[in-house]
């Protein structure tokens, strides 16, 4: 074969595969018409520039998703450099059917946090608040929010036949409440929530927790209705899709509440647990 003749053919491959990648991007639009860039409207709460990610109280996305707070992948070091914590934004979101993205976005206003603001340490935070539930404990016992009082709480989901992250999660936890000075530990309580319900009853919430060495004196593994904890799951923006095989892809994130509102947010990266340390015996103490 002459030169020619091999470059017409790999030119002629190249246009079958962009023809057959335009036809496969339209079948995946065709199967879930929300693939695509959205317009939305929210406040930044957070932003983790190791991890990429920002943290966004938004508004109802038309055809895509309801009002939450909710992580989002910025890919774009330009843009991830210029969001910072409290900016009132317009974004332009995409949803390829398996992430979001925050591809771009403008400041429209600032000082977003007049209201909910709580003293944490030395400095304030933005609080907000969360809704009241009652659940079911690894023993069977109620529990009802409201009445952990003014304890402050740790609050995560987790499921117990997650493959990795979960454990792992629990583990950074179980070693965080080792560290909790003796005199501070009746004042904190951790909260594990189900992502999967219907699966894990008290009797499985028990035996992942006996496992992984948490003191259930100060920590209650959760279960329940799946619409009440698919709701919490919305309410702190905790992002779960079950994939085919079974397993579920979730947001990765630890709460602390106080006074029935969320305080702060600690994603799992180097140095985290000694900050949430020292934000647990700030409030504590």
């Amino acid at each position: 074969m002459g030169l020619l003749t091999r470059a017409c053919a790999r030119g002629l491959g190249g246009v079958l595969a962009l023809i057959l990648v335009v036809v496969a991007s339209a079948c995946d639009r065709d199967a879930n018409p929300a693939i695509g860039r959205h317009a939305a409207h929210g406040i930044v709460e957070d932003v983790d520039r190791d991890n990429a990610q920002v943290l966004i109280e938004h508004d109802d996305v038309p055809g895509l998703m309801p009002a939450m707070t909710m992580n989002f992948l910025v890919r774009d070091a330009a843009v991830l450099a210029r969001l910072a914590r409290g900016q009132v934004i317009d974004f332009e979101l995409e949803f390829t059917g398996r992430s979001y993205e925050v591809v771009d976005f403008e400041v429209v206003g600032e000082g977003a946090f007049d209201a909910g603001w709580r003293r944490l340490g030395d400095g304030l935070v933005r609080s907000s608040p969360v809704p009241d539930f009652e659940l079911v404990d690894q023993s069977g016992a109620r529990v009802h929010f409201a009445e952990l009082g003014d304890r402050v709480l740790l609050i995560d989901f987790i499921y117990t036949e997650c493959p990795g992250p979960c454990p792992v999660q629990t583990a950074r936890q179980v070693a965080l409440q080792r560290r909790i000075p003796e005199a501070l530990r009746p004042r904190i309580h951790f909260l594990s929530l189900s992502l999967d319900p219907e699966h894990d009853g008290p009797a499985e919430l028990e035996r992942y927790a006996k496992a992984r060495g948490a003191d259930l004196s100060t920590w209650s593994f959760l279960t329940g209705p799946p619409e009440t904890l698919a709701s919490l799951a919305r309410a702190y923006g905790v992002g779960s899709l079950r994939k085919e095989n079974g397993t579920i892809d979730h947001t990765l994130v630890t709460f602390l509440v106080h006074e029935g509102r969320v305080l702060e947010r600690y994603l799992p990266k180097p140095g985290e647990e000694d900050r949430l340390l020292a934000d647990l015996v700030a409030l504590a103490d």
